[in-house]
Protein backbone atom coordinates (compact mmCIF):
# COMPACT_ATOMS: atom_id res chain seq x y z
CA UNK A 1 0.00 0.00 0.00
CA UNK A 2 1.68 3.32 -1.17
CA UNK A 3 1.57 5.39 1.66
CA UNK A 4 3.62 8.34 1.33
CA UNK A 5 5.74 10.21 -1.73
CA UNK A 6 8.31 12.62 -1.33
CA UNK A 7 11.57 13.90 -2.49
CA UNK A 8 15.19 14.57 -1.25
CA UNK A 9 15.58 17.94 -0.22
CA UNK A 10 19.10 19.19 -0.75
CA UNK A 11 19.86 19.40 2.78
CA UNK A 12 19.54 15.46 3.14
CA UNK A 13 22.11 15.03 0.90
CA UNK A 14 25.63 14.19 2.74
CA UNK A 15 29.15 14.90 1.50
CA UNK A 16 29.30 11.39 -0.37
CA UNK A 17 26.54 12.98 -2.76
CA UNK A 18 23.57 10.89 -1.52
CA UNK A 19 21.29 10.85 1.01
CA UNK A 20 22.37 10.83 4.35
CA UNK A 21 21.75 7.26 6.43
CA UNK A 22 19.61 9.90 9.37
CA UNK A 23 17.52 10.81 6.32
CA UNK A 24 16.12 7.50 5.82
CA UNK A 25 14.75 6.95 9.37
CA UNK A 26 13.24 10.60 8.70
CA UNK A 27 11.44 9.45 5.58
CA UNK A 28 10.30 6.62 7.55
CA UNK A 29 9.25 8.28 10.57
CA UNK A 30 7.31 10.31 7.95
CA UNK A 31 5.71 7.04 6.98
CA UNK A 32 4.74 6.63 10.56
CA UNK A 33 3.05 9.87 10.41
CA UNK A 34 1.07 8.93 7.53
CA UNK A 35 0.18 5.41 8.56
CA UNK A 36 -1.55 7.26 11.80
CA UNK A 37 -3.10 9.66 9.67
CA UNK A 38 -4.63 6.72 7.56
CA UNK A 39 -5.91 4.44 10.68
CA UNK A 40 -7.59 7.63 12.34
CA UNK A 41 -4.75 9.28 14.20
CA UNK A 42 -4.12 12.52 12.43
CA UNK A 43 -4.03 15.70 14.61
CA UNK A 44 -8.07 15.55 15.28
CA UNK A 45 -8.05 12.17 16.16
CA UNK A 46 -5.17 11.93 18.52
CA UNK A 47 -6.91 14.88 20.17
CA UNK A 48 -10.45 13.07 20.49
CA UNK A 49 -8.93 9.65 21.71
CA UNK A 50 -6.81 10.76 23.39
CA UNK A 51 -3.92 7.97 21.78
CA UNK A 52 -0.88 8.23 19.88
CA UNK A 53 1.76 5.72 18.44
CA UNK A 54 4.82 5.40 20.11
CA UNK A 55 7.80 3.47 18.08
CA UNK A 56 9.50 0.46 20.31
CA UNK A 57 12.06 -0.81 17.76
CA UNK A 58 13.30 -0.07 14.30
CA UNK A 59 15.31 -2.21 11.96
CA UNK A 60 16.74 -0.27 8.82
CA UNK A 61 18.48 -2.16 5.76
CA UNK A 62 19.92 -0.25 3.28
CA UNK A 63 20.13 -1.10 -0.29
CA UNK A 64 20.41 1.36 -2.45
CA UNK A 65 21.41 5.12 -2.91
CA UNK A 66 19.22 8.15 -2.92
CA UNK A 67 20.47 11.77 -4.70
CA UNK A 68 18.95 15.01 -4.87
CA UNK A 69 15.60 15.47 -6.06
CA UNK A 70 14.86 11.84 -6.14
CA UNK A 71 11.29 10.95 -5.61
CA UNK A 72 11.00 8.62 -2.73
CA UNK A 73 8.03 6.61 -2.59
CA UNK A 74 6.87 4.31 0.69
CA UNK A 75 4.79 1.43 0.69
CA UNK A 76 3.91 -0.33 4.29
CA UNK A 77 2.46 -3.70 5.25
CA UNK A 78 1.45 -5.03 8.42
CA UNK A 79 3.39 -7.88 9.42
CA UNK A 80 0.95 -8.36 12.71
CA UNK A 81 -0.80 -6.68 15.57
CA UNK A 82 -2.73 -7.12 18.74
CA UNK A 83 -4.76 -5.26 21.13
CA UNK A 84 -1.99 -2.29 21.65
CA UNK A 85 1.05 -3.23 19.18
CA UNK A 86 1.32 -3.09 15.47
CA UNK A 87 4.76 -4.95 13.60
CA UNK A 88 5.27 -2.85 10.36
CA UNK A 89 7.57 -3.04 7.15
CA UNK A 90 8.16 0.01 5.10
CA UNK A 91 9.74 -0.55 2.11
CA UNK A 92 11.12 2.86 0.16
CA UNK A 93 10.91 2.72 -3.72
CA UNK A 94 12.56 4.97 -6.48
CA UNK A 95 10.65 6.17 -9.04
CA UNK A 96 11.04 3.06 -11.10
CA UNK A 97 10.24 0.62 -8.23
CA UNK A 98 13.68 0.34 -7.36
CA UNK A 99 13.98 -0.78 -3.56
CA UNK A 100 16.31 1.73 -1.56
CA UNK A 101 15.74 0.59 2.04
CA UNK A 102 13.13 -1.27 4.28
CA UNK A 103 12.54 -0.03 8.27
CA UNK A 104 10.61 -3.03 10.03
CA UNK A 105 9.27 -1.22 13.53
CA UNK A 106 7.20 -1.93 16.43
CA UNK A 107 4.91 0.51 17.04
CA UNK A 108 2.86 0.94 20.92
CA UNK A 109 -0.63 2.15 21.12
CA UNK A 110 -0.36 4.75 24.08
CA UNK A 111 -2.99 6.56 26.01
CA UNK A 112 -1.42 10.25 25.25
CA UNK A 113 -3.90 11.18 29.19
CA UNK A 114 -1.46 8.65 31.26
CA UNK A 115 1.51 7.85 29.05
CA UNK A 116 0.63 4.47 29.30
CA UNK A 117 0.30 1.39 26.42
CA UNK A 118 -3.36 1.32 25.63
CA UNK A 119 -5.47 -0.90 23.61
CA UNK A 120 -6.22 1.16 20.07
CA UNK A 121 -9.75 2.75 20.06
CA UNK A 122 -12.54 0.97 18.46
CA UNK A 123 -12.51 3.12 15.50
CA UNK A 124 -8.65 3.04 14.89
CA UNK A 125 -8.91 -1.07 15.59
CA UNK A 126 -10.80 -0.89 12.43
CA UNK A 127 -9.10 1.21 9.87
CA UNK A 128 -5.56 -1.30 11.59
CA UNK A 129 -8.14 -4.44 10.36
CA UNK A 130 -8.14 -3.55 6.34
CA UNK A 131 -3.97 -2.76 5.96
CA UNK A 132 -2.39 -4.72 3.69
CA UNK A 133 -0.78 -7.91 5.41
CA UNK A 134 1.53 -10.48 3.61
CA UNK A 135 -0.24 -13.02 1.73
CA UNK A 136 0.69 -17.29 3.75
CA UNK A 137 4.79 -17.45 1.98
CA UNK A 138 4.97 -13.92 1.32
CA UNK A 139 6.71 -12.71 4.06
CA UNK A 140 9.01 -9.72 3.26
CA UNK A 141 12.92 -11.09 2.71
CA UNK A 142 14.63 -8.53 4.64
CA UNK A 143 11.64 -8.97 7.78
CA UNK A 144 12.87 -10.54 11.09
CA UNK A 145 16.51 -10.50 10.46
CA UNK A 146 19.24 -9.30 12.97
CA UNK A 147 22.69 -8.04 12.78
CA UNK A 148 25.28 -10.47 13.05
CA UNK A 149 28.46 -11.30 11.10
CA UNK A 150 27.93 -14.80 9.23
CA UNK A 151 31.03 -17.43 10.34
CA UNK A 152 31.73 -20.49 8.84
CA UNK A 153 32.36 -23.35 11.98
Amino acid sequence: MPLLETRVAPEWVDYNGHMNDAEYARVFSLAVEALMDRIGLDVDGRARHGYTLYTLETHLCYRREAHEGALLVVDLMLLDHDAKRLHVFFTMRDSEGRELATSEQMLMGMSSENGRPSAFPESVAEHIAHLPHPADGEWPVLAGRRIAIPRSH
